[in-house]
């Protein structure tokens, strides 16, 4: 500590001075500022957008999409598909529970739901960053608290972001990272300094870190699993627990945050309670019989024939698709590029050119599924439909060849079929890629004609819809002389393998909002691709892919931001890196009338945080 800090510690506040020695001591703090004046919280910003401003204003009383007059009390009961074996959700180890980060743990802002990403105050009352948005301020609520009583400060929130970047999660790591410098600017205001200029979510995305209590949690803490209750600031703390079956969270009635304009109408039950099946059938059999209260369903056959038990009949419970406007995100058949042969992209083309969508969906979704062709279908971030706009071949120019033409033109090249399952013309396309790969036919198998070796995958399962879903492809796929082998595991395995990458093909989705941003390094940079537990499940590995989330992260202006998101867009489809599958038109919802929710428009589709009893 340098010898003019103590002297200003003897001539201005010595409380603040005592937060700050205590961290420069633990190494917490990498720089200092004593302030002696600064601006008033009428002067701060109540909230921050990724674009713009915020469409609430400072004195707003709820949340648009949230009853204020919504009644507390009662139980939601929810299923969750899986297992748990860890209630810390900041270590990559082990399997943790839904609601931890919702109910339990709490950010500095928080999202209104009605808006593509706008963050207002939480445990920070206010919010301060310059145009370029090189360094952001946060100031905390002094009636902050943890679950246990004691007072959220600065310590805390700095301990977080220390502990975060350099033992969280990849992303943790990744976008925490990007920190320079953290100081105490006063005794409730700490500011974050960035490394570079121009990431103008990363104010955000430190808006969105959640608060650790440094008194409950020490850095070693971090990295391990455990089964006791956490303690967090939210309105919720963990009662019962059964390990792999059961979790109940309790409406902390002491909850600081309670009247906040931000959580009125939110937050109802006295109980949240999460039971855990091992597969979708058996959850559905227990909404049906009552067990459980909601449930939102992405099983076309469900959706169409399973809805007609006694309950539903005579108004016990209802369904409805609810509109929706975020992107669908990317449902697909993933390749891990890491692995032979599916590094050749004349290979995981030809796999593409095998997938007969339109009879899949006839056949195994009674028709009720649009096809993706966009990482962010639905929405006018898709680059599918839309020919490449003079930004966007801008951006895209010092990448020669990182865009197929048509893809450049807004054409999809999916191959379409009249769904009758007669795939000749996919099975000749496909052939003559294999060919160029250096395969052939031999003895009823496709080969390499070098190795000899045959053209066989692995496909790594975790349910019984995947299931359905690839055993149909693998026929097609047989075809040719190509075998994929199915692999069913539980989901504890099912997390392990692709957190190591450890498969060949397998589903997944990547979900996306109308601001997509930081996430995108996580799912498609170079650095992802090697980091264990990141979502890049295809190994990306592009330069233009890294340059145009670049792009997307440094656009001031929404018709930039736009255009960057598409050409990233473009890029991902021409890689080949998935074989895209399905999304609903809007959201599958079904309910008990036991409960219910605002009957509100939302971006974001149905939250169960805004439900509430009926009894």
């Amino acid at each position: 500590m340098k010898p003019r800090f103590f002297a200003a510690c003897i001539l201005r506040r010595t409380a603040l001075c005592a937060v700050v020695a205590r961290l420069a001591l633990a190494g917490a703090v990498s720089a200092v500022i004593v302030a002696t004046t600064g601006p008033t919280m009428a002067q701060i910003a109540h909230g921050i957008a990724m674009h713009g401003e915020p469409a609430l204003p400072r004195d707003f009383k709820h949340l648009p999409h949230a009853n204020p007059d919504a009644p507390k009390g009662g139980q939601l009961r929810l299923g969750v598909a899986g297992t748990f074996d860890n209630l810390n959700p900041f270590t990559i180890k082990g399997n943790t529970p839904q609601g931890l980060r919702d109910f339990v743990f709490e950010s500095l802002l928080a999202r209104s739901a009605s808006e593509p990403f706008s963050l207002y105050g939480l445990i920070a009352e206010g919010v301060e960053t310059p145009p370029d948005r090189g360094h952001v301020t946060f100031h905390i609520r002094p009636e902050a608290r943890f679950s246990d009583g004691q007072p959220v400060t600065v310590e805390d929130v700095i301990f977080s972001h220390k502990v975060l970047s350099e033992k969280g999660w990849p992303f943790h790591r990744l976008h925490y990272g990007k920190v320079s410098t953290t100081e105490i600017v006063g005794p409730r205001a700490v500011r974050f300094n960035f490394k570079a200029r121009g990431d103008r979510e990363l104010p955000l995305i430190l808006g969105l870190m959640p608060v650790i209590p440094r008194h409950k949690m020490n850095s070693e803490a971090i990295e391990r699993t455990t089964t006791e209750p956490v303690v967090g600031s939210g309105p919720y703390t963990i009662s019962k627990i059964d390990i792999g079956r059961s979790l109940t969270y309790r409406r902390n009635p002491a909850y600081w945050g309670r009247d906040l304009p931000l959580q009125r109408g939110r937050f109802n039950f006295d109980d949240f309670t999460y039971e855990f099946f091992r597969d979708q059938g058996a959850m559905f059999e227990a909404f049906k019989a009552g067990d459980l209260d909601a449930r939102v369903e992405d099983d076309p056959t469900r959706w169409a024939e399973g809805y007609k038990f006694p309950a539903m009949l005579n108004g016990q419970a209802e369904k409805r698709e609810l509109r929706v406007g975020i992107p669908a995100g990317m449902s697909s058949l993933v390749f891990n590029t890491r692995r032979a042969p599916l590094d050749d992209q004349r290979v995981r083309r030809a796999l593409i050119e095998l997938l007969d969508a339109e009879w899949l969906n006839k056949n195994l979704y009674h028709g009720l599924y649009q096809r993706t062709t966009s990482y962010f279908a639905r929405s006018e971030l898709a680059s599918s439909g839309r020919p490449a706009a003079p930004r966007e071949r801008e951006l895209l120019a010092a990448f020669p060849g990182a865009v197929r033409e048509s893809i450049m033109e807004g054409r999809t090249d999916l191959p379409v079929t009249d769904g009758s399952g007669n795939t000749r013309a996919g099975l000749k396309t496909a052939s003559e890629l294999l060919a160029s790969a250096g395969f052939a036919l031999a003895g009823g198998h496709m080969v390499h004609k070098a190795t000899g070796k045959p053209l066989a995958m692995e496909f790594l399962a975790s349910n019984r819809t995947q299931e359905r879903l690839v055993l149909a492809y693998a026929e097609n796929l047989k075809r040719l002389g190509i075998t994929l082998r199915l692999r069913q595991v539980d989901s504890a395995q099912y997390s392990a393998r692709m957190k190591s990458f450890d498969f060949d093909v397998a589903q997944t989705l990547w979900q996306a909002s109308l601001s997509p941003g930081n996430e995108q390094y996580n799912r498609w940079s170079a650095a992802a691709a090697k980091a264990e537990g990141s979502f890049n499940y295809a190994g990306v590995h592009s330069p233009a892919a890294d340059a145009m989330i670049a792009e997307l992260l440094g656009a001031e202006k929404r018709e930039d931001f736009v255009s960057a998101v598409r050409a990233l867009d473009r890029v991902l489809l021409s890689g080949d890196y998935v074989v895209p599958l399905f999304h609903v038109p809007g959201q599958w919802i079904a309910w008990r009338t036991r409960v219910t929710f605002p009957q509100l428009p939302r971006l974001t589709g149905n939250d169960f945080d805004t439900w509430w009893s009926q009894r």
